[in-house]
């Protein structure tokens, strides 16, 4: 039970006195809020004490901010408004509601106002009688605002991976404010949801954009719009409502031959031309499946070529993976073991930089015409891993355990060992040039 929860007729009831170092700030002496909750239905305080603790947490937060002179410095008026009406032991209800409640509800207010004198006191009116509005913020602010309020969604990020998840929401909100302008997110309609899918239809079918990328915009900005209407208590409306265009097609990359990577990738010097990290990548890529992001992020502490069994280890490490699955331990074999051998603390050149990895690869392998089709391209070597595995009828547990993919199956044991997956992957394996043995 909190230590400033007490018995007050049939009610629990929050009551602290003032700190001696705030009490030429807050001349209160005692302060005294009632929780409302009846002690004949929470006989020992638990729902009382959760409530006791909000109080006090929001009159320490008060007296702090009357100790620097700043008592809304840091929140917005409508947050302070919700604020003080904690402090004087009310939840913030928007006047409009406010009005249709009980009488005696609204009355209990006027009360305290008048109780505690503060009938004079333009913010305590405020946040008792619920008048204060929220607040708006332009949308070409948007993404700053749902950056703050989500930051718990990225924080486990590695740097490359928020810039790319920052970079392509901001995209997003400046298209949005080219398309319909820039006004404050309350002033968006049904016509400016309805005015931005035009505008992407017209970008499909004039420049060939993807469908699916136009869905992956829209729904990112609709996301971004519901969030702070939620946050902020602006009730907006969802202007993206059954609006996504229509015809989207998964469109998977096309996996190398085995042939080809054997003959042309690897017993050739067809990769010559590309630097000795980058290549490596390509090569550990080959014989294990992992996605680039992976392999990059390979480090000393995840590479154990001194195991009976060689292997390496994917983990967080600093990043998000991009499954739960994804966590997984992938012998060494083939030109992926040689490889590693070469890089044995991992690629600190591209470390994190999965993104820039991919670019000088597809443009090297496009440049020098070792991509037979456009959908052949880096992720594609991951593609050909699967598609050897299902050629000898490998178990598809095994594959999925070796790709890292999520199955939304129930998990059982302990699932395959190192030694059965490397029974798999040595039949599976690339011949190893000399220049590398």
């Amino acid at each position: 039970m909190s230590e400033f929860l007490t018995l007050r007729g049939s009610i629990w009831h929050f009551v602290r006195r003032v700190p001696a170092e705030f009490s030429e700030l807050d001349r209160r002496g005692i302060v005294r809020h009632s929780t409302r909750i009846r002690i004949a239905d929470d006989r020992v305080g638990r729902r009382a004490a959760r409530v006791a603790q909000k109080l006090n947490e929001a009159l320490e937060l008060h007296w702090k901010s009357l100790a620097t002179e700043r008592p809304t410095s840091s929140l917005s008026p409508y947050d302070d408004a919700r604020r003080r009406a904690r402090e004087l032991g009310y939840d913030y209800v928007p006047n409009e509601k406010l009005i249709v409640l009980p009488l005696e509800r609204i009355l209990e207010r006027l009360e305290t106002l008048v109780s505690k004198g503060l009938v004079q006191d333009p913010g305590a009116r405020t946040a008792v009688l619920g008048t204060r509005k929220p607040d708006a913020f332009l949308l070409s602010q948007l993404f700053e605002q749902f950056e703050a309020a989500t930051k718990d969604e990225t924080r486990d990020f590695s740097p490359d991976q928020r810039r790319i998840w920052r970079n392509g929401r901001k995209r997003t909100v400046e298209s949005f404010v080219k398309v319909v302008g820039d006004k404050p997110v309350t002033a968006i309609t049904e016509a400016d949801g309805i005015d931005y899918t035009e505008w992407w239809r017209e970008r499909v079918i004039e420049e060939s954009m993807a469908v699916k990328s136009a869905n992956k915009d829209i729904g990112q900005l609709s996301r971004m719009l519901k969030e702070m209407s939620i946050r902020r208590r602006l009730n907006l409306p969802d202007i993206f409502k059954g609006l996504r265009l229509r015809g989207e097609v998964e469109k998977s990359r096309q996996p190398f031959d085995p042939w080809f990577i054997q003959a042309k990738l690897i017993a050739g010097s067809a990769l010559e031309g590309l630097n000795e990290d980058a290549r490596f990548v390509l090569y550990v890529m080959m014989d294990t499946g992992l996605r680039p992001s992976e392999v990059v992020n390979l480090r000393e502490g995840t590479i154990f070529l001194d195991a009976k069994i060689p292997y390496v280890k994917v983990e967080a490490d600093g990043r998000r993976l991009k499954t739960e699955d994804s966590a997984r331990e992938i012998p060494l074999t083939g030109i992926a073991l040689a490889a590693i051998r070469q890089r044995p603390t991992g690629f600190p050149k591209y470390r994190d930089r999965a993104t820039v990895l991919s670019a000088t690869v597809n443009k090297y392998l496009s440049e020098n015409g070792l991509r037979p089709t456009k959908d052949h391209t880096l992720y594609s070597l991951r593609h050909s891993f699967k598609d050897r595995l299902v050629a000898i009828e490998a178990p598809d547990s095994l594959i999925d355990s070796l790709m890292g993919h999520r199955t939304y199956k129930p998990k059982y044991g302990r699932g395959p060992s190192l030694e059965l997956k490397l029974k798999f992957l040595e039949r599976i394996a690339f011949t190893v040039p000399d220049r590398l043995a």
